[in-house]
């Protein structure tokens, strides 16, 4: 898609294409390409209608029912914040007292959309030409261009000082290469980023969640966010906006709901939040190390990332059997949003020989395999098992003292 084609899209004729679209794009894209242009559609606007279509229909997962009114690319999708994430941020920032904020690197303007939603008035800048565009349609078609000006720029040409917060989400692809690990080659570079809280207190990063802890600004508070199980981002909240040292955030959709909602703290208060859980502490903290008890916890991924497993191993009265490795164990079916129970049933050294006459003697053909801490490979190992049997199970793969350990299971 090119900003001409978007603006084309925007059109009574591109709206009309659109509908259409949304007819007949199931099935066989050939004939649904065939079908508009049947219609009177042009090729090229039948082309990116049906495009549209399509990623409108992908993009419900993040944006919901909002996904229908909106414009999006394929990279620009999959690299935008989901909604529920940015909502949750844009209510924080507003209740922080933000009121203005200048937004670093927009995207499609998941983030900038949330804040404007939140009441707050958003400068956001994008270098892609066609990105901005689309940050700029998605904020007319939304309702909210009056609260949001999206401009093609350079974040370093940005005078922050001028907004009460500022929000940079540096981009971490490059053309050609994939995903950028090394945050000295994001964009704006990091050094630009990091001193960004220098000069707007009240600044937040949006980062990878596997960003190292050791580039958390002194006195920041490091975020990592999970959805329904799924790690997506890290967040440095800067300034008076920090309120604790590390937090993980666990949010559930409707979709992915598995029960209430709470909020703990290292001391395990139990604050009800609606669809959010938060887990909070030093990060530093030492997990009592013990044997391995009736019932093993495997920890969200936010909490282990947020370096919290000790702060979780202490709501659940647990402790770990290997110093180095994440599995939490404990001798009671405590009830935790945190992380997944499950109740060991054998505990063995691992050797494929005994591992495998025990799932044959307890009928196992379906298994579940997790690990940490093993260097085996879960698709050879269930070839190797040869699996037969009508019951199902779950193998955890460990350590236990130093010890390759493997442990059968079963969900609670």
């Amino acid at each position: 898609m090119t900003p001409e084609t978007l603006a084309l899209l925007r059109t009574p004729e591109g709206v009309n294409a659109l509908a259409a679209a949304a007819e007949v794009a199931a099935g066989d894209p050939l004939a649904a390409a065939s079908a508009l242009r049947a219609r009177g559609v042009g090729a090229e606007l039948a082309s990116a209608a049906l495009t549209q279509v399509d990623l409108r229909r992908r993009a419900v997962a993040k944006f919901g029912e909002r996904a229908a009114r909106m414009f999006f690319t394929r990279p620009g999708l999959e690299q935008a914040t989901r909604a529920v994430v940015a909502e949750r941020r844009a209510r924080r920032l507003a209740a922080a007292g933000v009121r203005t904020m200048a937004d670093l690197g927009c995207g499609l303007g998941s983030d900038a959309l949330a804040a404007a939603s939140a009441g707050i008035f958003v400068y956001a800048v994008e270098t892609d030409p066609l990105t901005a565009e689309v940050a700029r349609a998605n904020a007319a078609a939304l309702g909210l261009d009056d609260r949001i000006k999206v401009d093609r720029a350079d974040a370093t040409s940005v005078r922050v000082e001028d907004y009460d917060a500022v929000f940079a989400d540096p981009a971490r692809r490059r053309a050609g290469r994939g995903r950028v690990f090394d945050p000295r080659s994001y964009s704006p570079p990091w050094d630009f980023v990091a001193a960004l809280a220098g000069r707007v207190p009240r600044t937040v990063l949006k980062l990878a969640p596997g960003i190292d802890h050791d580039l958390l600004p002194p006195g920041a508070e490091g975020e990592w966010v999970s959805v329904d199980g799924d790690l997506v981002e890290a967040a440095f909240w800067c300034g008076p906006l920090a309120t604790v040292a590390r937090r993980a955030t666990l949010l559930r959709t409707a979709a992915g709901d598995k029960g209430a909602a709470g909020t703990t703290g290292a001391s395990a208060a139990g604050e009800r939040a609606g669809g959010v859980f938060e887990l909070t502490g030093s990060g530093v903290a030492a997990a009592t190390v013990g044997p391995v008890g009736r019932y093993l916890f495997d920890p969200d991924p936010a909490v282990v990332r947020s370096h919290l497993v000790a702060e979780f191993a202490a709501t659940v009265g647990g402790r770990l059997a290997d110093p180095d490795i994440a599995y939490v164990y404990a001798d009671e079916p405590v009830e935790t949003p945190f992380g997944r129970r499950l109740e060991i049933t054998d505990v063995l050294q691992f050797s494929l020989k005994r591992l495998r006459a025990l799932l044959r003697d307890r009928g196992v053909g379906r298994l579940e395999i997790r690990k940490r801490g093993s260097a085996l490979e879960p698709d050879q190992l269930r070839r190797d098992l040869r699996l037969s049997g009508p019951e199902a199970a779950s193998l955890v793969l460990t350590r236990v003292a130093g010890a390759p350990t493997a442990m059968l299971c079963r969900p609670v």
